[in-house]
């Protein structure tokens, strides 16, 4: 089955990718995503002082109960760009905005690629108006969208899923791009959600902040936090003229959250030059967040990375990672699983098969990292990937 043919669409709303000529290669570059109607919208974004002027439009039309439609653009991020990008990023929401009727202000807008370059405005005015020519709500047009906000991505992220309240399906998708910069601290390099549930603005960005901080909040590729990381979610009401309420809010909720999980786990498994997807569970902790300061410690370290990405068991530099991630805890509270395998209890070393535990690791592409601690309930997963020659080589020529 093809990607495009299990994705469901949400009722009203419609896409279309172009190519603008923002990318140096050529390829797709700019995508829409529209609302028929008015729509609630949530958002999070980048915690970097530095933000991407996109950021600085966004952030204070959401929460909203009025926007209409999210313009994306690849290959250039309009970060670092001053006065000018952010006269550029207005007049992005100014001609979409002229194309639909509606305010510029209704317009949400997003950019990925080279910071410190200001966006070539007739190329994106054209490409604009050619997209709004066409709309599309086909799966397949989806599908492009989620290819044209890439930018070193190697494959497209969306997933889509659906519940049923009173007879009717409610419909949510999503798409995200990101495979390196990495490190959020409220959003991901760029995901977009769309759903045709009635949900007021203010539970939308209820819920959308709390499915962040268990997804893309929990995910890393080299722990670097991107000037541009935005994740948004519009509702515009199309399944059902009734807003969902108590347990079906609470569904819905769920739905969310699961969709961002995925989304968010794809985005370290295409981690630049990664070959392996680890997954740190660590249990114990006083809170979620101690949980969190101690998983971010050991997803950022290039030495586990490394380890990871030469099959090597030596989980000294996961327990040293922990050590030093600010938590104050006792060597004796610490032990260590490798791919279901005890290296580590209670602060003290366990014998083990290397050689089976790194074949093990050689493998498989999916790698564990258990760490279980004695000083509470908190506990948290969260997803990284191994550092490679390969991504060496793709970032020392990023921009050359």
């Amino acid at each position: 089955m093809s990607i495009e043919s299990a994705l469901t669409i949400p009722l009203g709303f419609r896409t279309a990718s172009v190519k603008a000529g923002i990318k140096p290669s050529g390829g797709l570059d700019l995508a829409l995503l529209v609302s028929d109607v008015p729509c609630a919208a949530a958002g999070t974004f980048t915690t970097n002082r530095i933000c991407a002027a996109p950021v600085r439009w966004d952030r204070p039309l959401v929460p909203s109960e009025s926007i209409r439609a999210i313009v994306v653009n690849a290959g250039n991020a309009n970060a670092a760009t001053g006065e000018q990008g952010e006269k550029n990023a207005a007049e992005t929401a100014r001609v979409a905005a002229a194309e639909l009727g509606c305010e510029p202000s209704q317009v949400l807008i997003a950019s990925t690629g080279v910071i410190g370059h200001q966006l070539p405005m007739d190329s994106l005015r054209n490409g604009i108006g050619r997209a709004f020519g066409a709309l599309s709500a086909e799966p397949a047009d989806f599908h492009q969208a989620s290819h044209a906000i890439m930018t070193t991505d190697t494959k497209p992220k969306l997933a889509s899923s659906q519940l049923v309240v009173d007879g009717q399906p409610i419909t949510l998708l999503g798409l995200a791009k990101g495979a390196a910069m990495i490190g959020p601290r409220m959003a991901t390099m760029l995901g977009f959600l769309i759903t045709d549930a009635r949900v007021s603005a203010k539970d939308l960005q209820s819920i959308l902040s709390d499915a962040v901080e268990a997804s893309f909040n929990c995910i890393s590729v080299e722990g670097h936090t991107s000037t541009n990381d935005t994740v948004l979610l519009l509702a515009n009401g199309a399944s059902s003229e009734k807003p969902l309420q108590g347990a079906d809010l609470e569904r819905f909720a769920e739905l969310v959250h699961s969709t961002c999980q995925k989304l968010a786990r794809m985005i370290p498994d295409d981690g630049e030059g990664a070959t392996h997807l680890i997954t740190i569970d660590v249990e114990g902790a006083r809170d979620r967040e101690e949980a969190r300061t101690l998983a971010r410690a050991v997803a950022d370290s290039p030495l586990v990375k490394t380890a990871v990405a030469g099959a090597d068991p030596n989980w000294g530099r996961i327990v040293s990672a922990a050590g030093y991630s600010g938590v104050d805890f006792e060597e004796r509270e610490l032990s260590l699983w490798l791919n279901g395998t005890p290296l580590y209890k209670d602060g003290m070393p366990l014998d083990f098969d290397a050689q089976t535990v790194s074949a093990n690791l050689r493998a498989e592409r999916e790698t564990t990292i258990r760490l279980q601690f004695k000083r509470g309930e908190g506990a948290i997963r969260f997803w990284s990937c191994d550092l490679t020659a390969e991504y060496v080589r793709l970032n020392a020529d990023y921009t050359t």
